[in-house]
């Protein structure tokens, strides 16, 4: 598991530029790899690179430092190598990557073991709750054990496997010599370790481990990195013996050393490159953080920008016009879809070319279908994309292609509308490491116009937003896109209502929390969660040593998870800086949230927030650091007495009422889509890592309490399918 930030730019080009520099210095000489064809030797035969198919210039680089590096018998390392071709996550389903050789689910427990935390305090829930590996971990794991499979049918009886991202110290040939003429030696014939380490990290506390020369020692466990290693014959047939994998495989590969003889060298003499950006994806992060053992933040930005744009995709309904919209999201492209009209501030814009449009990718719009010459004409490099019904053959489809004639267009049908191969070709972007959206069609909004019909009591101050695919930029008289449904939905017979008033907290309804977050200066107890002598519950914030933290602070959540409805809570906020009193939706796998927010040292002010990230669900894409936020004065000082705060979100618009007044409204794109996605209802308070959200955290003031009286939830249950997103 690689946690190392990137470099900056001027860093990673000098470091580039340094490993190309290398091939004028003179050749090393490794006498440990002998000539494949020699029998009478006994040591190192093929090189194996695991490199994608679509990053043959890692590739390049890698021979590139083989090339510094002559055998046994004076010829380049390059010469051996046998390239395997990598398992791409980005070009592969979720049900392609599985398969009887990983098990794709392990748990905290199994990554402590590799790496103990010994300030950590996680329930015995946290170390038995399972976590699912990551596309990437699936791919990663799935290429080693191909090679494995090629060393065990190998006649060469040690093989060294090298992933494409590596590079050799200087050093590297005369230490590896002294280490595997100190393993002959000890072994009385040739080496009889399983796997040698060549490169390798050792766990922050380091790795319990056996000296057995000066060079070679043995682990007990505590490795990270399967980057660079020799793997024996015998050592691959008994690792295929030991499958499934569970979990990532240099996470699993740890729990097998009682079972196999590992080794490794004294320290590690082939290096993972700083200058190049990992494109991994490590599943446990987010469990480290809620147990406080880590302050990693997934909150961070979307930085993929498309360079071809606009896009105009048109189809019949039912031909996936909805998922496509999501997938160019997920592509980085602000998209407007699924509307009968745009609003006139923005067709003026797209069609007048008066200003910068709001949006790069226009799905599903009608009002855009009769300008179709005008749009090829104004904006001859777009991306036209039409999807068609594999069933029938479109007639509307054929006279939308004599329309688009002489336009970059694509047709997506049948399989392909499903797919990012052929949309990620016309679109030249390379594919997320994520399953193609397949979303509810949701077929064309009405726009309702651009007045708003209720003026606001209170003037919501905008503070400072992320900058996102998924963020309109704020424009002049930009007031979203108001829309309704084109037929009102159907009443759910999954439709959950209750008022509940804390007395007694019902455990199949709520669960108190015993985790934490980035940014969260304490650790969620149960035991801060205590009935108030008023009725309802206490939210405390203690001063408490907890290892990883020093702050104990509290946290309920429900159980259920909810799409669409109204949400409401009686509470009295905490006044003490530097701590929040929260009351939100949230969901993860893709973020999406809907806050209120009240911080102790401006307790006469509102918070509301919004976050979004596109995807269906379980895509990890987990955006966003500020979100959206919004000031609102109260009038009042939340800390003083109970008042009642709601979020009432509908497929087209959220709306925040404080004691029955409604004090804050978003339409879609106001400036985000609207959640789309089942999210969890949440109340909290805790110490705040961040000045700017809550003030100087003041010690003196804790304990500090919030109170929360009542909840009360009318809302579809998330076995409801999403209606709505644009």
């Amino acid at each position: 598991m690689n946690l190392s930030k990137p470099l900056r730019a001027a860093s990673r080009f000098l470091h580039s530029m340094l490993l190309q520099c290398r091939v004028h210095l003179p050749r090393q000489q490794c006498f440990a790899f002998v000539p494949p064809t020699n029998a009478q030797q006994s040591g190192i035969g093929q090189i194996y690179v695991i490199n994608l198919d679509r990053q043959p210039d890692r590739l390049a680089d890698v021979l590139r430092e083989l090339n510094c590096i002559l055998d046994a018998a004076g010829k380049s390392l390059t010469d051996r190598v046998i390239r395997y071709s990598a398992s791409d996550a980005q070009n592969t389903t979720h049900d392609e990557l599985d398969c009887g050789d990983i098990d794709p689910f392990y748990t905290l427990g199994d990554q402590l073991y590799v790496e103990p935390q010994p300030q950590a305090l996680p329930e015995e829930f946290d170390l038995v709750r399972p976590i699912q590996m990551s596309q990437a971990e699936v791919a990663i794991a799935r290429s080693h054990i191909g090679v494995w499979r090629a060393v065990a049918q190998s006649t060469s009886p040690y093989a060294l496997v090298l992933e494409d991202d590596v590079w050799f110290e200087r050093g590297f040939a005369r230490v590896f010599d002294h280490a595997w003429r100190e393993m002959k030696d000890s072994d009385r014939t040739d080496p009889a370790f399983d796997l040698l380490y060549v490169s390798y990290a050792e766990a922050r506390h380091g790795a319990p481990k056996e000296l057995m020369s000066e060079h070679v020692f043995r682990p007990e466990r505590g490795l990270w990195f399967l980057s660079g290693y020799v793997l024996s014959r015998k050592g691959a047939q008994a690792l295929l013996r030991l499958l499934p994998c569970r979990g990532p495989i240099d996470l699993w590969i740890n729990h097998q050393f009682s079972a196999i003889d590992v080794r490794a060298l004294r320290r590690p003499m082939v290096n993972q490159r700083v200058d190049l950006l990992s494109t991994n994806s490590y599943s446990v992060l987010p469990a480290l953080t809620k147990i406080g053992i880590l302050d990693y933040s997934d909150a961070s930005l979307f930085q993929r920008r498309p360079t071809h744009y606009p896009v105009f995709a048109f189809g019949a309904p039912g031909t996936g016009l909805s998922s496509l919209a999501m997938a160019l999201s997920m592509l980085g492209y602000r998209c407007c879809s699924d509307l009968d009209r745009l609003p006139e501030c923005e067709f003026e814009r797209l069609t007048a070319g008066r200003a910068q449009p709001m949006f790069d990718a226009y799905v599903n719009v009608a009002s855009l279908r009769p300008h179709l010459r005008t749009l090829i004409r104004r904006y001859p490099q777009a991306k036209f994309i039409v999807t068609e019904s594999k069933e029938t053959v479109d007639r509307g489809g054929d006279s939308l292609f004599e329309a688009l004639e002489g336009a970059d267009v694509i047709r997506l049908k049948g399989k392909d509308a499903y797919t990012w191969r052929t949309l990620c070709e016309h679109l030249r972007v390379p594919p997320p490491a994520a399953p193609y959206p397949v979303v509810q069609e949701i077929g064309q909004l009405i726009h309702r116009g651009d007045v708003v019909d209720i003026s606001l009591p209170r003037l919501a101050k905008r503070l400072r937003h992320d900058r996102s695919p998924w963020i309109a930029v704020s424009h002049s008289g930009w007031e979203g896109i108001r829309a309704s449904l084109s037929e009102p939905p159907r009443p759910s017979a999954l439709r959950v209502r209750f008022e509940d008033d804390l007395a007694d907290v019902r455990p199949t309804r709520w669960l108190l929390r015993n985790d934490t977050f980035s940014g969260n200066l304490g650790l969620f107890r149960p035991a801060n969660v205590l009935a108030h002598s008023d009725g309802g519950l206490s939210l405390a914030v203690r001063r408490e040593p907890l290892g990883v933290r020093n702050l104990s602070a509290a946290a309920i959540s429900s159980r259920d998870s909810f799409l669409y409805g109204r949400f409401e809570a009686t509470l009295q906020a905490t006044k003490a800086s530097g701590l929040v009193t929260g009351f939100f939706l949230y969901r993860a796998s893709p973020r999406q949230e809907i806050d209120v927010e009240i911080t102790g040292n401006r307790p006469s002010r509102l918070l509301v927030n919004v976050f979004y990230n596109p995807g269906s669900e379980g895509v990890k894409f987990d955006y966003g650091y500020r979100g959206t936020p919004a000031a609102i004065p109260l009038g009042f000082d939340a800390s003083k007495a109970p008042h009642r705060y709601a979020i009432e979100w509908d497929p087209c618009e959220i709306r925040w009422l404080v004691d029955g007044e409604l004090v804050h409204r978003r339409a879609i794109w106001q400036p985000t889509p609207i959640p789309h996605l089942p999210m969890a209802l949440h109340v909290n308070t805790w110490p705040t890592r961040s000045r700017g959200l809550a003030g100087r955290l003041s010690l003196r003031a804790l304990p500090a309490s919030a109170i929360v009286r009542s909840i009360a939830v009318d809302a579809s249950s998330a076995e409801t399918s999403a209606l709505c997103h644009s």
